[in-house]
């Protein structure tokens, strides 16, 4: 939620001064993905993940230097070595600090190549407050030397004020078979929203219509509902839904963990493979929680999905170093769809 997004920019930023961006993660499963990783790698926060012709991009909340703390980039040739890449955004668009008094920074992008440009989504907000929007961004190529490159800011796709039960971060956007465009978005008060989008524009279809709901925790009456992050994907004649629950940026404290649902449908409702509902706080885990404490990378959350050319799933997302004070670190995971149908994170 807005709180817990401005918590991290203050602590994170702190504790990546002292942090080595150029240590690969150690410990893990010899010849994981994880264990390989290396180069700049921190601090990540709220990461995605695409593929432009052989250049591996990462988009993640803005948390270091310059204009790498607007929206963070970095790239990558084997989804191994990683370095800093061309931040998107030089300031703040002029819409977003009219829209949203105070904001400083743009929380959790997301990536997707739509109709020959791409679509960058993104999201501006303060701390603890649902006043909150979501901007959308496009460019026809993610390569800074090419011909035409360059962000074209396209405005506001949805913004959140304090009479809605919602928070306008967390976007993510979906293409779903049929043709038609959907943009998830949530964190925290009544859970986790979906909204049509028109495929022309990237804008809501209807713009007076009201968000579906696809996720809510049971909570005591006024507080929150603790999930946030949705992630919709397709594979093998279902939607999957992955979502965030509990608590992220407390560092190594975090209780942050990833959990995926499946529906023959885009609107739910989504449900964990012991049919438990996402409306409900159901759902399986899929990134684990940990909250024993007692392996290096803790409150692995925030996840998004990226399928490659030959068709390999994976889940990119961030978790807490112990070994490393802390830090927000980007973790890549391949999916691994077992016999039941399920995905697993291989060696997350």
């Amino acid at each position: 939620m807005a709180i817990k997004r401005a918590f991290a920019v203050a602590v994170f930023a702190l504790a990546s001064a002292g942090a080595s961006a150029q240590t690969a993660p150690v410990g893990l499963a010899s010849g994981t993905l994880n264990a390989r990783l290396n180069g700049d790698l921190t601090p990540v926060h709220d990461p995605v993940i695409i593929r432009e012709g052989d250049i591996y991009h990462v988009f993640s909340t803005g948390l270091g230097p310059g204009s790498q703390g607007l929206i963070a980039s970095r790239t990558s040739r084997d989804l191994v070595q990683w370095e800093k890449g061309t931040p998107p955004f030089e300031r703040l668009p002029d819409w977003a600090v009219k829209a949203v008094p105070g904001a400083k920074n743009i929380w959790a992008p997301d990536i997707a190549y739509v109709n020959g440009r791409y679509r960058l989504y993104y999201a501006v907000s303060t701390f603890g407050s649902n006043r909150s929007a979501i901007g959308l961004a496009t460019s026809p190529t993610l390569d800074p030397t090419a011909p035409g490159y360059g962000w074209r800011d396209e405005g506001l796709v949805v913004l959140s004020t304090p009479v809605d039960d919602y928070n306008a971060i967390d976007p993510a956007f979906f293409a779903d078979k049929s043709g038609r465009h959907w943009l998830s978005l949530g964190s925290f008060w009544t859970g986790l929203k979906l909204f049509e989008l028109d495929p022309r524009t990237g804008k809501p279809l209807k713009p007076s219509a009201k968000p579906r709901a696809l996720a809510s925790r049971p909570v005591p009456a006024g507080a929150p509902s603790i999930v946030e992050a949705p992630y919709i994907f397709a594979h093998g004649g279902y939607y999957w839904l992955l979502a965030s629950y509990d608590y992220c940026c407390k560092g190594v404290n975090s209780t942050y963990y990833t959990v995926v649902a499946r529906s023959k449908t885009v609107e739910g409702p989504y449900r964990g493979k012991d049919g438990s509902s996402m409306l409900a706080g159901g759902g399986t885990i899929l990134l684990r929680a940990d909250l024993q404490e007692k392996q290096r990378f803790r409150g692995p959350g925030h996840p998004g999905h990226f399928r490659d050319a030959d068709g390999t799933d994976y889940v990119v997302y961030h978790a807490y170093d112990r070994e490393n004070k802390g830090v927000p670190t980007l973790r890549i995971a391949p999916l691994r769809w077992g016999a039941d149908g399920w995905p697993v994170a291989e060696g997350q």
